[in-house]
């Protein structure tokens, strides 16, 4: 199977229905895959979340039929699955920087279009692991609110800024670790830098006994580790058969080395 192909498939169905309710369970039909892994590998392939994408194509066919001036502002909110006029002003006026009922043929609009995936990517890319067991971890650290579309940068940034404040008082950071909203992980929520000694000041997480996945990637760089990451939910996970836990990923940084640990039943 072709990922980007489908990926194309799924875009252009998209652009075909942006006027119905989008069933993600359709989506995923595409690939085969459950709602969570759809999210996860769009996301992370189109670096944007598919409902942010889902929102901006709808916003940008908004713009054009106002500026076509032949439907009336609630026509278009309700076309576009907006539950009222006030809700769709208030979208509108952040994606385009002006207010639907100003519009007109001097407006200058944005235009978000359809993303298309180059389908000649090579997609078989080796990816060497192991399965473990780890016993019970208290760690003690702190964390950053963000998302699937800015944790590439906040992650490293927050390591840095934790790094240069705490590390003469409580030495090397030993683990990151990503944690999510809801069961099914569809959507990064805090990136932490944590430590394995108690440190009273810091927020104490409890990881679980469990079997892991380690991938060991040869660097501390930001980017080698987002590429592993990349490549595990890409590829690895997409066409592997272990069912992962309710336990947040986790980055353990040792000897100039990451491992990358996916908890699994």
């Amino acid at each position: 199977m072709n990922i980007y192909k489908k990926l194309n498939e799924i875009t252009e169905y998209i652009d075909e229905h942006l006027e119905e309710d989008i069933q993600y369970e359709t989506l995923a039909k595409f690939l085969g895959v459950n709602v969570y892994t759809l999210q996860r590998l769009f996301s992370m392939i189109a670096g944007i979340s598919l409902s942010e994408y889902i929102r901006k194509r709808r916003l940008s066919n908004a713009g054009f039929d106002l500026y076509e001036g032949n439907q009336k502002i609630m026509d278009i909110a309700m076309k576009y699955r907006y539950e009222s006029a006030t809700s769709f002003s208030r979208a509108f006026l952040k994606f385009h920087g002006i207010k639907p009922s100003l519009v007109n043929r001097q407006a200058k609009l944005k235009n978000f279009p359809r993303i298309l995936f180059e389908e000649k990517i090579p997609e078989t890319v080796e990816l060497n692991y192991e399965i473990i067991s780890l016993e019970e971890m208290d760690l003690y650290g702190i964390g950053i609110n963000t998302n699937n579309e800015k944790i590439g940068q906040d992650a490293p940034q927050f390591f840095k800024k934790i790094e240069d404040k705490y590390q003469k008082k409580y030495g090397d950071i030993k683990y990151g670790m990503i944690t999510y909203e809801g069961k099914d992980r569809k959507e990064s929520q805090k990136y932490y830098c944590l430590y394995d000694t108690e440190i009273k000041e810091f927020e104490h997480i409890k990881i679980p006994k469990s079997k892991w996945i380690r991938f060991r990637i040869f660097s501390q760089n930001p980017p080698d580790i987002q590429n592993v990451s990349h490549q595990f939910y890409c590829n690895f996970h997409f066409f592997n058969k272990y069912n992962l836990r309710e336990i947040p990923e986790l980055e353990y940084y040792h000897d100039e080395i990451t491992d990358f640990l996916v908890a699994i039943y």
